[in-house]
């Protein structure tokens, strides 16, 4: 997939942040786009800024919860119908939550584990088969710079984000064996300025406004509208991985060269940082 032109594209998490910059860039670059959130009001705001910045635009929109295995398989026949063909697949939707092992209820874990990682599977394995009927494809999964090194407090979120990056790099190679005409690309993004840390969750003495303010002052250094041109631009390359952000870039190469040393690293700085780091 060259190009998006014509080339019919599903967003899941549209309904703002890194979703919604998507939906509006994949569509000035030519595609038909289906986007589906959670959030009503999201996501009726993604598709007005769409069609306003792509009059003409064709879009499909549905509410939709990516952890709701039936309701995806649904959705993914719905689409294909609409537009009669489905060429890529960008499972982008996902939360976060703030909380040491020991005091994190197990609903937190699979609450996170449920968006994250499940309702990426379901995603990919909804909508796979319409991706290679087209012949012409892509599947992008959305990890994190969390899928590469881990945090204290984010166990959780470290633990969807790693499974997605695993199943995405094993999709990857089933397909360059069987089915070359799709791409797969797993992304990694570091500190993006959307509302995901202002919208996770918190448990034990973990305190979720100070962990957003913290994130947002500090860690925050990428828009949502670049981490969108970067996806997109990598799709279309087929690039197995990116890592979008500085910051990704250069602690992804931290995680390299400091093995697991960069585990006590990580503990040290947090300390250091305070508890809103976490």
């Amino acid at each position: 997939m060259k190009d998006l032109r014509d080339k019919v594209v599903v967003i899941t998490g549209a309904g703002s942040g890194i979703g919604r910059e998507l939906a509006v860039l994949a569509a000035r670059r030519g595609a038909k786009v289906a986007i589906s959130d959670v959030d009503a009001e999201g996501l009726g705001a993604t598709e007005r800024l769409v069609t306003g910045a792509v009059p003409g635009a064709q879009v499909h929109t549905q509410l939709l919860n990516v952890a709701e295995r039936e309701a995806v398989l649904t959705y993914a026949d719905t689409v294909a119908e609409h537009f009669g063909t489905v060429n890529a697949v960008i499972n982008n939707a996902g939360i976060a939550h703030n909380g040491d092992v020991e005091t994190m209820g197990f609903t937190d874990l699979e609450r996170i584990m449920d968006v994250d990682y499940w309702g990426v599977v379901n995603g990919t394995k909804a909508f796979l088969p319409h991706i290679i009927a087209s012949g012409d494809g892509a599947v992008v999964n959305i990890s994190s710079l969390f899928g590469i090194l881990s945090q204290p407090g984010q166990s959780a979120y470290n633990s969807a984000k790693f499974a997605v990056r695993g199943f995405t790099e094993s999709l990857r190679q089933e397909m360059l064996l069987s089915h070359p005409e799709v791409a797969v690309t797993c992304v990694h993004p570091g500190g993006i300025k959307t509302a995901i840390a202002r919208n996770a969750t918190a448990s034990g003495d973990r305190d979720a406004k100070a962990g957003a303010d913290y994130f947002d002052k500090h860690l925050a250094r990428t828009s949502a509208e670049r981490a969108a041109q970067i996806i997109l631009n990598a799709t279309v390359k087929e690039r197995a991985r990116v890592l979008v952000g500085p910051d990704a870039k250069v602690l992804d190469l931290g995680v390299r060269l400091a093995g697991s040393w960069y585990q006590g690293i990580s503990a040290r700085v947090t300390r250091l940082a305070g508890p809103s780091a976490g």
